[in-house]
């Protein structure tokens, strides 16, 4: 096992990469965003109902990232950003994806390919997916009822009636893994998922709930566990469809470790020590989260270095 401090090993998130700057600034100015995507540097990533067209090279999965002057001239943009290089970056929704792409082109989402992306790519595709889910989701006002309008190159709408103006919704989920006193690890399983996968838990942040509350509440609910200190680790985007994977460990009360599952989030909930997972996931009995999920960095933080090779998939 490894023995570097889990605090100053960094997270290596798939979804929380970028290497563009959303350039914020110039969401409103007109005449910039004209000459930037008329500008021969320009790229444009169409996208489709959360998918993208990727290809696979030498230097591995890249998007398909066209000039302006070949894009679809119809569609909704958002300006996603700039790079180090002054190349300006858009995405171009549509009600499908452009058809005779050159070479061997092929539609993907995110669940997909984002972990196989450069930081530069995976960033632009998480931000234009979010994106074009809330549009197709908020076209009317929720005061007032009349349509909106995309407005601030496609990170607001705004009312054609009564001008409230509309950001996009992002909502906060908790994720965590919680040890007990021999420090074993609490993970569960939906009754949906594929044979042998387990994760760890998580839920949805409620009104009026502070974050550590939500991880003590969400535990509980699920798997009867009490859950005492609580600490922060990471975040991630998550737009499936529209959801901030907060991460956390935390350590279960002495006494509260007995598991009651709640039948409805969780089928099954159980603790598992280091060489209980890895025997399980060696005999192929135990598939752990997926490499894309902030919850699998979680596990390999507890677990002390990268889960066994065999189990990555």
């Amino acid at each position: 096992m490894s023995t570097v401090p889990e605090t100053e090993r960094p997270l290596h998130l798939a979804l929380a990469r970028a290497g563009v700057d959303r350039a914020a600034e110039h969401r409103f100015d007109e005449p910039w965003l004209a000459a930037a995507w008329s500008h021969p540097t320009t790229r444009v990533l169409p996208i489709a109902g959360g998918e993208a067209f990727v290809v696979d090279t030498d230097q591995g999965t890249e998007l398909v990232l066209l000039p302006s002057f070949e894009a679809p001239q119809t569609g909704d943009r958002y300006f996603l950003g700039t790079d180090d290089d002054g190349v300006s970056y858009f995405a171009l929704a549509g009600e499908s994806l452009p058809g005779r792409l050159d070479g061997d082109a092929r539609p993907a989402g995110l669940r997909e390919v984002g972990a196989l992306l450069s930081d530069r790519d995976a960033g632009l595709l998480v931000h234009a997916v979010a994106l074009e889910h809330w549009h197709r989701l908020h076209s009317f006002c929720s005061r007032c009822g009349h349509p909106t309008e995309k407005a601030g190159a496609g990170h607001v709408r705004r009312c054609t009636s009564c001008a409230a103006e509309h950001y996009p919704r992002t909502d906060p989920a908790v994720i965590m893994v919680i040890t007990d006193e021999q420090d074993r690890c609490l993970l569960g399983r939906q009754a949906l998922w594929p044979e042998g996968r387990w994760s760890t838990l998580a839920g949805f942040v409620e009104p009026g709930e502070s974050i550590e509350q939500a991880v003590a509440r969400e535990v509980h609910e699920e798997a009867g566990v009490r859950v005492g200190e609580v600490r922060y680790v990471a975040s991630q985007p998550w737009p499936f469809p529209s959801s901030l994977m907060l991460g956390f460990l935390g350590r279960a009360l002495p006494g509260g470790t007995e598991i009651t599952v709640d039948g409805e989030e969780l089928a099954e909930a159980r603790w598992f020590s280091r060489e209980e997972l890895r025997a399980g996931m060696e005999a192929g009995e135990i598939l752990p989260p997926s490499g894309i999920s902030i919850a699998r960095h979680l596990v390999e933080l507890w677990y002390g270095e990268p889960l066994p090779s065999a189990a990555r998939w």
